[in-house]
């Protein structure tokens, strides 16, 4: 009688309690923003920068919930990179739209012959608000999106207004150096490490905050603006949260990264993907999920080697892939699936690294920076934030040599972006 008893107490009290934790989902700054029926809104006229991820948790678009929002006035839409409905792929430039044809809101390009908002767009506004899923990843566009739009609205004098997301590598991991003045440009425009442990409404804080917005003076200088920001906070959302632990559903956040797995290996993966001399998984059914060559053909091999460095919170499967487009089409590529074991351990960035030293163990010949392209050189040095990385890790192919300068300004980027973590 005792057990039953007990089995009934836990069906009856615990059991449900259970189930109320499994099914916590954060509230994103939009579902916050309904929730206090548009406080930051009303009575202004807006633009919203956004794409498909701007939604609620019910999946309603934040482009219809703002045109239909009482008291607020939605009057222009502006797509950064993949355009507001996320129809265009990567690096593909975008023109204005008349009307988006479900509201019949203007559509302004933010990746196009320009990246900035021009004059005539702003015209009237009150207010831009931002609203896209971001990654994590200093070379992911659209936070360098979001820091053109904020110049220009220091600029013009238009409130900025962040409706906040979720960072789905979680707020505590940082990784990589900060970018060289040299080598600032769209994907790596604010000095800020590779992977860096802030949702983008705490980045947004901190670039403003610290000076990172600048505009041209009259004598050609750089002059350091701010802009009047706000953050619709989040509810629920805690640092060691990574994507798959808000309860939220994953929206595609570009072509290249359908699911939460791809968003949280494009550091993994991202950096020597630039090279062009190793497939990724783009072009086949895992982006970013996986490092191969078509100069491997034993990818077991390949696995086991990785498998012996003992690489912590990670763990490599030999696989073997033909992808359907891109670079490698057609071609037999072998190598490695990488999983995540333990995502606090793992140090996402190193990974590349390491895969394309067995690489060049496993084939002498294989010499990546030297076969390939000028722009794919400077790609990499773009993204990478530093020459350094390449210049020195291309002497030996280990990544005990760049190692030092690769967690170089980790701490010290910790200790100055806390001042600005929200959550």
């Amino acid at each position: 009688m005792k057990r039953i008893a007990i089995f009934a107490l836990f069906v009856i009290v615990l059991y449900p309690l259970t189930l109320m934790g499994q099914n916590r989902v954060v509230k994103t700054g939009i579902d916050v923003l309904e929730e206090n029926g548009f406080e930051q809104l009303k009575g202004k006229k807006i633009g919203l920068v956004t794409n498909p991820t701007g939604v609620d948790r019910w999946m309603n678009s934040t482009i219809d919930i703002l045109y239909n929002a009482p008291e607020v006035e939605l009057v222009a839409l502006f797509g950064p990179e993949h355009g507001v409905r996320g129809a265009v792929h990567a690096g593909v430039k975008i023109e204005d739209t008349p009307v988006d044809p479900s509201t019949g809101v203007r559509i302004y390009s933010l990746y196009g012959k320009s990246r900035l908002p021009s004059a005539g767009s702003l015209e009237g506004l009150d207010a831009i608000v931002y609203d896209i899923q971001d990654i994590g990843c200093r070379s992911y566009t659209y936070i360098s999106t979001m820091g053109n739009v904020m110049k220009v609205a220091a600029c013009e004098g238009i409130e900025f207004i962040v409706l906040d997301r979720p960072n789905p590598l979680g707020g505590n991991k940082v990784e990589g150096p900060v970018v060289d003045d040299s080598l600032i440009s769209f994907v790596g425009q604010y000095q800020i490490p590779y992977v860096y442990g802030l949702t983008c409404g705490e980045l947004a804080t901190l670039i403003n905050e610290e000076g990172m917005l600048t505009v041209p003076d009259i004598n050609g200088a750089d002059s350091i603006v701010r802009c009047d920001l706000t953050v619709v906070r989040m509810k629920g959302w805690e640092r060691d949260m990574t994507y798959d632990k808000t309860g939220l559903k994953w929206v595609p956040t570009s072509p290249h990264i359908p699911t939460m797995e791809a968003a949280m290996l494009y550091p993994a993966t991202g950096i020597i993907g630039e090279l062009g001399v190793v497939n990724i998984g783009v072009g086949y059914t895992l982006p970013f999920q996986m490092i191969a060559s078509d100069k491997i053909t034993d990818a077991e091999a390949f696995a086991a080697k990785m498998n012996a460095i003992g690489l912590p919170g990670v763990t490599f499967r030999a696989i073997y892939a033909s992808p359907f487009y891109g670079g490698f089409k057609g071609k037999d590529v072998a190598g490695v699936q990488i999983y995540i074991d333990d995502f606090e351990q793992v140090e996402l960035t190193a990974i590349q690294f390491y895969a394309l030293e067995v690489l060049t163990m496993m084939v002498p010949s294989f010499r990546p920076f030297s076969q390939t392209g000028s722009s794919n050189l400077n790609m990499f040095d773009k993204v990478t934030g530093t020459k350094k990385v390449r210049e020195i890790f291309s002497k030996t192919y280990r990544f005990k040599d760049i190692s030092p300068l690769w967690r170089s300004d980790t701490e010290a980027f910790v200790r100055a972006s806390a001042r600005y973590r929200l959550y």
